[in-house]
């Protein structure tokens, strides 16, 4: 049997170890073990964006976007792939949202309203260009790995959220899923990252 150290990035007996410590463990004999991992996926996942959602509607403020569910679904499916790793993920976000702001900016997007404009509308193409290429060319060379990100940009970019304070707002709700993210991880005994990732782990 694989130790930790030697489970693969989508290796799911760290669910069984959550289980021990929740005194569950009988739901892998009565249950197939995939069928156990999919609950535990489902579960986390819908407990962080719940929270997140309810965060949202109390504050009224977009703790939830649609890139955020890549980066959840990641957490928990893949913990320890490299784009999972909680640097890789707040960094990741961090540049999508100065990129995608900088090129909305550069490019007039700023200036009209996109319920106005019809067809083709050549500073949204290069704005969306623009966005995602300079987020690409970053990540690569600061060797950040988190490809939801790449939807960041490009929501900020295309104006779907371009206020300054919702790119804040963006950034905590990353923040957030992260260190939810490695309280989960951590409690189901996965040799998470506490920050930066390691690379695959040795036999």
């Amino acid at each position: 049997m694989a130790t930790e150290t030697e489970r693969s990035p989508h290796d799911f007996g760290h669910v069984a170890v959550l289980l021990e410590r929740l005194r569950l463990p009988f739901l892998l004999k009565h249950f197939p073990r995939r069928a156990v991992w999919c609950a535990y996926v489902f579960i986390n996942g819908f407990v962080t964006i719940a929270l997140l959602a309810l965060l949202g509607e109390l504050t009224h403020s977009p703790f939830v976007f649609p890139s955020l569910g890549p980066t959840a679904f990641l957490f928990f499916f893949s913990p320890l792939a490299e784009a999972s790793c909680p640097r890789n993920a707040v960094f990741g976000h961090a540049i999508g949202l100065v990129c995608g702001y900088g090129a909305f900016w550069i490019t007039g997007m700023n200036t009209f309203s996109q319920a106005t404009v019809h067809g083709i509308y050549w500073p949204r193409v290069l704005a969306a260009a623009l966005a995602l290429s300079l987020t690409g060319a970053l990540m690569a060379g600061f060797s950040i790995n988190h490809p939801p990100a790449g939807a960041t940009t490009l929501i900020v970019a295309l104006g779907i959220l371009s206020e300054p304070r919702y790119l804040v707002v963006i950034e905590i709700a990353v923040v957030l899923l992260t260190v939810q993210a490695w309280a989960l991880n951590h409690l189901a005994g996965l040799a998470y990252p506490q920050w930066r990732w390691r690379g695959p782990q040795s036999k």
